[in-house]
């Protein structure tokens, strides 16, 4: 089983940068780093919808303010929910 490798954020930007900027293609590319095509297709896409916010690192998502108020209110209608159920559990219980 390989073992999962980790890159930092400056070396994932000079990888995009060089798929941008140069004349070679993403396979040679690929090939001459020892990184998957795909790998570096994801790192192409992820810093053109998000620019140098891309790679924040362990694995955790950039959001915009409405996205992080977004799940904040969902984690909230989640726990409403969990705590109407147990109510009505409660009820029938004592009732």
């Amino acid at each position: 089983m390989k073992k999962r490798r980790r890159f930092d954020k400056h070396f994932k930007m000079e990888v995009v940068r060089r798929s941008l900027e140069s004349e070679i293609t993403v396979k040679q590319l690929s090939e001459e780093l020892g990184i998957g095509s795909n790998v570096i297709v994801r790192w192409r896409k992820e810093y053109l919808s998000t620019g140098h916010e891309s790679f924040p690192g362990n694995g955790k998502e950039v959001l915009t303010e409405e996205q992080q108020e977004i799940h904040r209110l969902k984690r909230e209608l989640s726990d409403a929910r969990l705590e109407t159920e147990i109510l009505k559990k409660a009820i029938r219980i004592f009732s």
